[in-house]
């Protein structure tokens, strides 16, 4: 597949899922923020996704989305796109939080499934439109069931991307089949969230990733996407096959991607900070292995 062939990547290709860093005192470190958005840049992100699931959205303050958003864009200027996270289980509330982001510097909102109350699929699909409705910046859906216990259904997604509003999907939903549904009937821009259907997705027409593990290698992460578009598939697969024992350390092994990718992050001396709670850090033991697995996978990437 060429990239004419696949839908605009409104976004960018390249996305990290951007860490929040605090301080040991457990305040917000905006100028931590800064220095990782601007590393993130420089080596190969065309686009940063704020107050995530890895940003720890749930125990960030309203004012602390908006702060982080506003030095974020500071740090990186017009050099890559910035989507930040708006979503909740009240209507109203994600409303008010799409509309500070556009005050705040956002070029995109990341709007993910309302949870817990497990809305059925005409309430979703309402929740979306009124998002979109009254924000004036672009909306990215997440799907992500295993964590919100609701999928947007595929035939909901095909009737939400009739909205000019809804231009893409960062897709969590593990369902290859129901993606590539949308993706022949939509022009929504598809966004890998698991780092492991990286490769896979883009294949099939995806735009590119938001990624965990690019936090602490956007260079390899990047490289995925180059080698396919280059022509190079069997370059791109060796790459991601590559990146997989990094893949599996950080995001399979049991312990939520915040957690490890602020271990290895502040193995390598960057700003991360402790975990809010209930998140715990990462044990000595944990924290070792992650940083052998990381120096055997980037040392094996240098040496390409």
């Amino acid at each position: 597949m060429t990239n004419s062939d696949r839908s605009p990547a409104p976004f960018g290709r390249a996305l990290c899922a951007m860490i929040t860093p605090f301080t040991e005192a457990g305040a917000l470190d905006l100028d931590g923020a800064r220095c990782l958005a601007d590393r993130l840049v420089r080596e190969g992100c065309d686009g940063l996704v704020l107050n995530g699931t890895t940003g720890e959205s749930p125990t960030t303050s309203d004012a602390e989305k908006s702060a982080l958003v506003r030095a974020v864009r500071e740090a990186v200027g017009d050099r890559a796109h910035l989507v930040t996270g708006v979503g909740s289980s009240d209507t109203r509330h994600t409303v008010d939080l799409a509309l500070a982001a556009g005050e705040a510097g956002a070029d995109g909102v990341l709007v993910v499934t309302p949870y817990y109350s497990r809305p059925p699929q005409d309430a979703l699909e309402a929740h979306f439109t009124e998002v979109a409705d009254a924000s004036e910046l672009p909306l990215m859906l997440y799907d992500i069931p295993g964590r919100t216990g609701t999928r947007i259904e595929p035939d909901t997604m095909i009737r939400l991307a009739a909205h000019p509003g809804i231009v893409a999907v960062k897709d969590c939903a593990y369902d290859l089949l129901g993606t590539q549904r949308v993706l022949a009937r939509t022009e929504l821009a598809y966004y890998a969230g698991c780092d492991e259907q990286v490769l896979a997705l883009y294949a099939v027409g995806g735009a590119g990733y938001v990624s965990t593990v690019a936090n602490v290698a956007p260079g390899l992460m990047r490289a995925v996407l180059d080698a396919f578009d280059g022509g190079d598939t069997a370059g791109a697969a060796r790459l991601m096959r590559r990146a997989l024992p990094l893949i599996e350390a950080t995001t399979g092994a049991g312990l939520p991607g915040t957690v490890t990718a602020k271990a290895l992050l502040a193995s390598l001396g960057l700003p991360a900070g402790p975990v809010r709670a209930p998140l715990r850090p990462a044990g000595r033991e944990t924290a070792d292995g992650l940083r052998a697995v990381l120096a055997e996978v980037t040392d094996e990437f240098a040496a390409v």
